[in-house]
């Protein structure tokens, strides 16, 4: 499986992302507003907005991205390793603009491709939705505007698990399980992402837990090409 792909023109990444604001009372009057119609309150008396705005985060129209994990193969004297970073920050203009400055330099060509777990539906349409959102340009590598289907080079590790079954949902912690690879979720998992930036203010602990992501998709990824999993020192936290 993928026999055809090259380690080294991939970029493994992953979001993390948190509400625009701390709580619903935070926002202003319109917004306020269209979160209710978003979750349906304003039909439904019954639901409370308030108590469903942690799902905000999922919206790239309610939400912001606080942290894109990257990760980058390489060979090192005929050994494959990986390097995993994070670009974090409570400023998203300035963390998506890094991120664009290193796309356009190390991943601008035709053989480049992006790999996430659900990048399809989540990861690649949410930092696109962000980026035109502040004001900033879409890279090449994700403007598929006018591109056909088999044209779009992206790899989803969640969609190549499908095998064309549409009906399945597969979370990474599940694949992981089923390879053998250590769990990211051993610390913090995607839902207590927007407590441990609003509560605790720890985007370093979310930063830890959106590497950890990254180096699990990329085990992922190598398991689907029957490669041997990387061990700890092929592995480097920069």
């Amino acid at each position: 499986m993928l026999n055809n792909i090259n380690l080294s023109h991939l970029l493994v990444i992953d979001i993390e992302t948190v509400s625009q604001k701390a709580n619903f009372n935070e926002l202003d009057e319109d917004w306020q507003e269209l979160w209710s119609k978003k979750v349906g309150a304003l039909n439904n008396p019954e639901i409370d907005a308030s108590l469903n705005y942690d799902r905000a985060a999922i919206y790239a129209e309610f939400g912001k991205i606080v942290c894109i994990g990257v990760g980058a193969f390489h060979y090192s004297d005929g050994q494959l390793q990986l390097r995993v970073k994070s670009i974090h920050g409570h400023n998203e203009k300035s963390l998506l603009n890094d991120f664009n400055e290193l796309l356009n330099k190390h991943y601008n060509g035709e053989q480049h491709a992006l790999v996430a777990h659900n990048g399809r539906e989540f990861d690649f349409p949410y930092i696109c939705r962000r980026l035109l959102i502040n004001g900033l340009e879409i890279p090449r590598i994700l403007d598929i505007s006018g591109k056909k289907p088999w044209e779009v080079k992206h790899l989803d590790t969640m969609d190549l698990w499908k095998f064309g079954d549409y009906k399945n949902y597969t979370s990474l912690n599940v694949l992981a399980k089923c390879f053998g690879i250590p769990s990211p979720k051993d610390d913090i998992d995607g839902s207590m992402v927007g407590h441990t930036y609003w509560q605790q203010d720890d985007l370093n602990r979310i930063a830890v837990y959106c590497k950890k992501d990254i180096v699990t998709t990329a085990q992922v990824l190598l398991k689907y090409k029957n490669l041997p999993m990387l061990k700890d020192e092929q592995v480097f936290v920069v």
